[in-house]
């Protein structure tokens, strides 16, 4: 895997370090595996959605069923449906069916410390 690393960037850490080897060797170990980087990568696409964000902060109060996601989404039963697929398949909902009904509920409140950090990072300082 050292073998791919340009050779200006193996200059540039035979001037800062004794061992530039040593040093590639424990940046390579520092880079997340494919797996771990792709299960982030589908959570964050899940949220990059206004309609998405929206169910979710719906949800914050406690279960609704999809016609009242309609409601609160001012959109129709198609595109609410495919929105909280994938929110589900995110992990960010979970369901409860009830006769003829689905409810949705927050999956984990991790989500809404996700939402709560977003709000924060966004607000003007002080």
């Amino acid at each position: 895997m050292t073998d791919s690393v340009p050779e200006s960037t193996r200059q540039t850490l035979d001037r800062l370090y004794e061992n530039p080897e040593n040093r590639l060797t424990s940046l390579f170990e520092l880079a997340p595996d494919d797996e771990q980087v792709e299960s982030q990568l589908t959570m964050f696409k899940a949220l990059a959605n206004q309609h998405r964000i929206r169910i979710l902060e719906a949800l914050r109060d406690g279960e609704l069923c999809a016609c009242e996601l309609q409601v609160v989404l001012d959109a129709p039963q198609s595109t609410v449906a495919s929105h909280l697929r994938e929110l589900k398949d995110a992990g960010f909902v979970k369901t409860r069916r009830q006769g003829k009904w689905t409810y949705y509920r927050i999956g984990d409140t991790a989500v809404l410390q996700l939402l709560d950090i977003a709000d924060a990072l966004t607000e003007e300082p002080v």
